[in-house]
């Protein structure tokens, strides 16, 4: 309806468009936002975020998606009335209802970043990933999926260190951070197949025993030092060293070996060694893993090295998403700014996730067969990436948003020399654009 026509029937405007496949995505969320004003730059963070811009501050992102002023995206995340639990909540259901039952593996990860000072809330001296040593940071456990090679967010908890609580939290370890974060994933519905961890979750029986509790299959790294445990008169061996081929996310593949370890009789659980070259043993680098999957089978000793690399990969994805989305990019002290402007990155995260080839394949409708059909032209683009990774798709998002964000850097200079031309040329390229919205399912 025409804006004039809203105002003077005292009608609750429309909110302005941004791209139609970031507003396609974003009008599921649309209920959330009590205030216009709100659902907008919801909308503007999401075009902000995934544009190119090296820092995702809010005055950058203002400049590119054409706000005048920063305070209003400001105002957004400090006092817009908006739950950032039913964000989290219909991020979730959307993701379940993108994945049509399938099975997901969970990988359960931390990840800490520097901050300097001490006033933003829960930073202090602790080992932040990022920086490989204790530092000043914030630290918090995440849980990620994989689904058929694309990984995708699920829940964030914050890690709030003893000498940082405030009067109404209660101290909680990562490792009960991420149990909780388990249990939330199985009572919400998620389908998980495996679940992935390093050493500080795989050494804590609190964890483990949280993931057998719900009978969830698990492979864990441990220390090379781990100690178990054995009765008097049983010793350890080691079967022989099977190789295997290790695929990794790129298709690429190596000679991989791996074996097991026995310590006493065999039990529920199992522990293996890998290693990328027997010969070299022990300088080369080599990984402990335990895992309550029973089948010893060789097929089972070829895709276990397989199944745990899984995770090394996705935090690699994880640093594309912080290098990319700009998760550290806040400039926020309070930690309810935070956690919302956190949230509003993995909503941006899941927008990438959903548009990726996989995704698409399981919720193509006939429409949008059809839509496919008619914005082939759009891979013709030189710059278009034909590949389906994560960081392929958002290269075309960017490509996308392109045309929006070039009108809006040099609108101040058509402000001073007028060129109708170029103008209505930038718009007629926009709104072709706009015809899109969900990516071609492929080149």
């Amino acid at each position: 309806m025409d804006v004039e026509l809203q105002i003077l029937k005292h009608l609750k405007r429309d909110a302005r468009p941004t791209i139609s496949i970031i507003d396609q995505y974003c009008f599921a969320y649309h209920d959330l936002f009590p205030e216009v004003r709100s659902y907008e730059c919801f909308k503007y963070l999401h075009q902000g975020i995934i544009s190119p811009i090296k820092r995702k501050s809010l005055p950058e992102i203002a400049k590119v998606v054409g706000i005048s002023s920063p305070q209003s995206l400001h105002h957004f995340i400090a006092n817009s009335p908006w739950s950032v639990e039913d964000l989290k909540q219909k991020r979730l259901e959307l993701t379940i209802k993108a994945l049509k039952e399938k099975k997901i593996t969970v990988i359960i990860d931390e990840t800490g970043d520097r901050k300097k000072g001490k006033k933003t809330d829960y930073v202090a001296k602790q080992y932040l990933g990022s920086v490989g040593k204790i530092d000043s940071g914030i630290v918090s456990v995440n849980a990620y999926g994989v689904y058929e090679n694309v990984t995708f967010p699920l829940i964030f908890k914050i890690f709030k260190p003893k000498g940082t609580l405030k009067p109404e939290d209660k101290y909680k370890t990562k490792i009960e951070l991420a149990s909780i974060i388990i249990t939330e994933l199985v009572e919400f519905g998620f389908n998980i197949e495996l679940v992935l961890a390093d050493s500080l979750y795989g050494e804590a029986s609190n964890f483990l025993s949280t993931l057998n509790k719900y009978k969830l299959p698990w492979i864990v790294s441990i220390r090379s030092n781990h100690g178990v445990w054995m009765p008097n008169n049983q010793r350890v061996r080691a079967n022989k060293w099977c190789k295997f081929t290790r695929t990794f996310s790129n298709q690429k593949s190596e000679n991989r070996y791996i074996r097991e370890i026995i310590y006493g009789k065999r039990h529920h659980i199992t522990y293996w060694q890998l290693t990328t070259d027997t010969e070299t043993m022990p300088e080369n680098s080599t990984s402990f893993v335990m895992t309550n999957i029973q089948d010893t089978k060789s097929k089972m000793k070829k895709t276990l090295g397989n199944l745990y690399g899984l995770r090394t990969w996705v935090e690699y994805a994880f640093r594309q998403c912080k290098q990319e989305l700009g998760w550290t990019d806040y400039r926020f002290t309070n930690f309810a700014e935070i956690n919302r402007w956190w949230e509003i990155v993995m909503s941006t995260y899941l927008m990438i996730s959903l548009n990726t080839q996989v995704f698409l394949s399981l919720n193509t409708s006939d429409s949008q067969n059809h839509q496919t059909e008619i914005s082939a032209s759009f891979t013709t683009h030189p710059q278009w990436n034909y590949q389906t990774g994560w960081k392929n798709v958002l290269n075309n998002f960017r490509l996308l948003i392109q045309p929006s964000l070039l009108l809006w850097l040099i609108f101040p200079w058509l402000e001073i020399f007028p060129n109708s031309s170029l103008l209505l040329g930038l718009h007629n390229l926009i709104d072709s654009i706009n015809q899109l919205t969900t990516l071609p399912l492929s080149g």
